[in-house]
């Protein structure tokens, strides 16, 4: 087993094929684009999607852009939300989001530990 870090080579528009790093924790760049600038590649965990109803209320992840040039280059976590009920909400709707967002805030809590640990040096 090799002890080396592992590393991913990507082609961007303005550097050519940069080559960084690739964390543990990160889940690939399957979806890279060789039109992207250095500045804008980033390293992002699996995403924890955040639901009601069946319906995306938003989703969380863990995410490093190393070469960013007009943001932190650190390790975040970033949650993104929405949600709009066209028909507003009934009493027991109201308690039913209540009970999910609860539900989030525990797996939300969850993904910080596990930003925890990659910031203390572990990986997960």
């Amino acid at each position: 087993m090799s002890t080396e870090p592992r590393t991913v080579t990507l082609a961007t528009l303005d550097h050519g094929d940069v080559i960084l790093p690739e964390p543990d924790w990160c889940r690939g760049h399957a979806d890279h684009r060789p039109d992207t600038y250095r500045a804008d590649i980033t390293h992002y965990a699996p995403q924890v999607d955040l639901r009601h109803r069946g319906r995306a209320i938003g989703f969380a992840a863990i995410a490093q852009a190393p070469c960013a040039e007009r943001s932190a280059r650190n390790i975040r976590g970033y949650v993104v939300l929405s949600y709009e009920s066209a028909d507003g909400f009934d009493p027991a709707g109201l308690y039913d989001l209540a009970a999910e967002l609860d539900m989030h805030a525990d797996r939300l809590r969850a993904l910080a530990d596990q930003l925890d640990t990659i910031l203390g040096g572990g990986s997960q």
